[in-house]
């Protein structure tokens, strides 16, 4: 049995790629490990959303391809975003590589990884991804057993001035209503499953190629009845332009359906929105937020923000700031606009200078962190609901777990501690202290 490791670099949906291409060598055979040599295949499943994505990705291949080198590697495959944003150039600049596959292709890995020796062409790339994975593909699970991630759509369709992903991942498309609803059951079997994460590119538009209209939110009202161990069901990666009154209504009203949104606005400023392609105005954003908040007693938003995106003035800047200290994001992530070619932004007139754009992420960022010191300092004293996600080896008795409020591997953490805490199990939690972006508790 040829034993092969998987490296999976970039965000949740890329991981849950990784997983599927996991299970699908399992289920031909091959041995699935950990090691990163010492192996007959090491597959690195690359991220090419942003320059720092791709460097990452680069350096990771390079070094498999030095363990191959030594002999500690037998075949070397590199698929996923960067391949599919380079192609044949990726071919020619890596020889080392004895597979190269796209976004769309990895299902057909077992079968060339069987005949490998008699292939061709390396290089394995659909020019125009269509891949959607669905409840029968196999996947084997990196997250713990107590939660996991669920991809509902697939491809993008927004167009976003600054982003490359259309061209990464297709057009946007729906998995089915059923499709979802099946592998929830399955992920759910055996009841230690306790809370999923939906993702997409945008999952507000769920349903809306394959039904005409958007679907998420009869989506989510039966996948809150299905009868299983899942208690928490949280949505990310939605649009503020796809929001309607029926999705409000259905998360604040079924209790599964985490407080949490993952809301990114990207920028407040009309002139950059407008030249973001964000189809929304800064009156909509203000306007959708005001009524989340209203609507959903205990909501928290968890925003993403790009600063130094083309033309972006002292002044946009400055509006900027105003508003993430008058709305005080619960969570928010900010990012340096990455000039990507073949993206019209990248094309934009009067780029912000490197230095410029790290002094405005500075700013930015130092505003959050004491918005959010603030906002953890208001749970002191309180009782809150924590799902365990692990044990802190460095403190005896000590263990790392979540609100509803937070997303893993993404948002703050809850250090508890208390006896008898088993992980992947909900307790009370009294807060006794806080720090910027994380909470200090005790089971009770």
């Amino acid at each position: 049995m040829a034993n092969v490791s998987i490296i999976s670099l970039g965000c949740p949906r890329n991981q849950l790629d990784s997983e599927v291409i996991a299970g699908s060598l399992k289920k031909r055979g091959y041995k699935i490990c950990d090691a990163e040599d010492g192996v007959w295949a090491c597959v690195v499943n690359t991220c090419a959303f942003i320059q720092s994505a791709r460097e990452e990705s680069v350096e990771k291949i390079l070094e498999a391809s030095r363990l191959k080198k030594e002999g500690k590697i037998k075949h070397l495959i590199v698929c996923g975003c960067l391949p599919q944003l380079y192609k044949e150039k990726l071919a020619d600049a890596l020889r080392e590589a004895d597979l190269i596959l796209g976004t769309a292709d990895f299902p057909r890995l077992p079968d060339l990884l069987k005949n490998l020796n008699k292939l061709k062409d390396r290089s394995v790339i659909t020019p125009v991804p269509n891949y959607l994975y669905d409840e029968h593909s196999p996947r084997i699970a990196f997250t713990p057993p107590h939660y996991t991630y669920l991809k509902i759509s697939e491809g993008c369709s927004n167009f976003c001035s600054y982003c490359i992903i259309s061209r990464l991942r297709g057009a946007f498309r729906s998995r089915s209503i059923s499709s979802v609803l099946e592998e929830a059951k399955s992920l759910a079997r055996g009841g230690a499953l306790k809370e999923i994460d939906l993702i997409g590119q945008d999952t507000t538009l769920f349903g809306i190629d394959r039904y005409g209209k958007a679907m998420l939110p009869e989506m989510l009202k039966r996948l809150c009845g299905l009868k299983d161990s899942v208690r928490w069901i949280r949505i990310m990666y939605t649009h503020p332009a796809h929001y309607s009154d029926e999705l409000i209504s259905v998360i604040r009203g079924e209790k599964k359906i985490c407080k949490y949104l993952d809301l990114p606005v990207q920028h407040i400023s009309d002139d950059i929105l407008k030249k973001m392609n964000r189809h929304v105005t800064k009156r909509d954003i203000i306007k959708l937020i005001a009524l989340l908040r209203k609507s959903i007693p205990g909501l928290a938003i968890r925003t993403s923000i790009i600063v130094g995106f083309p033309g972006e003035t002292d002044k946009d800047f400055k509006k900027l700031l105003a508003f993430v200290r008058r709305t005080k994001f619960e969570r928010l992530g900010a990012f340096i606009y990455s000039r990507e070619d073949g993206t019209r932004a990248s094309r934009f007139e009067n780029q912000i200078p490197e230095k410029v754009k790290k002094e405005r992420f500075d700013e930015l960022m130092g505003l959050q962190q004491k918005i959010s010191s603030g906002i953890n300092r208001s749970f002191i004293g309180k009782t809150v609901q924590v799902l365990i996600d692990e044990k802190n080896t460095a403190a005896k008795d000590e263990f790392l777990g979540r609100t509803q409020y937070d997303a893993p591997e993404i948002d703050g953490t809850v250090h508890v501690s208390g006896k008898n805490i088993k992980v992947g199990e909900f307790y009370k939690v009294l807060i006794k202290d806080s720090l910027e972006y994380d909470l200090v508790g005790e089971k009770i």
